[in-house]
């Protein structure tokens, strides 16, 4: 694979040198991204931990907010991971009601926990793909475990699933609209699978 460059964005909410780990393991040159000066038209990666209002907050202090809707309004690959992920939708209910990126149209909501199933959603679980899986989901099986650690998930379009998993209900733990693509669970804790689908998005 020729050597991608990849814009990583630090919302400064979270640690995530595991994700820079993982990328650079693939032969990527990857570019932490904390001003908007620093991101360029590319490959971008948008991991997330926390809190949805606690991790907008933080894109909007160092400015991010623009360049990233710039980035996706010129076509450039975006790739948001958990959190990140969910910062691509209109809104959230997390700790409040909080507007997203509004790149891809619907709501983070929360599990409703059971008598027999926790919230957070922690842990191995599988994907099923939908609409084909889309070009992240290229050469995996049908099944193939990766692993979550969230309370809240994505209430997104049918037609920009392109993965479920069932934990109190079906969710829908990847997404894609054109350039735009997310991940509820962390690729970059889910040993070969989480490998492959960051590969996959390396070679977009």
């Amino acid at each position: 694979m020729k050597t991608k460059a990849v814009f990583l964005v630090d919302a400064g909410t979270g640690n995530i040198q595991s994700v820079a780990k993982a990328l650079t393991s693939l032969g990527a040159q990857v570019h932490l991204v904390k001003t908007p000066r620093e991101l360029a038209a590319g490959l971008v990666v948008l991991p997330g931990v926390g809190a949805f209002g606690q991790f907008i907050t933080g894109l909007s202090s160092r400015a991010l907010i623009e360049p990233l809707r710039a980035a996706a309004a010129r076509g450039d690959p975006l790739l948001g991971i958990c959190v990140g992920m969910q910062a691509f939708f209109e809104s959230s209910e997390e700790f409040g009601d909080f507007g997203g990126l509004g790149l891809l149209p619907g709501r983070v909501v929360r599990f409703n926990e059971t008598e027999h199933l926790k919230v957070p959603h922690t842990g191995w679980n599988q994907l099923w793909p939908q609409n084909g899986g889309g070009p992240l989901f290229k050469g995996l099986k049908e099944g193939s475990y990766v692993y979550f650690n969230h309370s809240y998930f994505c209430r997104a379009c049918q037609q920009d699933t392109c993965a479920i998993t069932d934990y109190i209900e079906n969710f829908v733990s990847m997404v894609q609209r054109q350039n735009i693509y997310g991940v509820q669970f962390h690729p970059e804790k889910s040993q070969r699978v989480g490998l492959k689908i960051l590969s996959n998005f390396l070679e977009l």
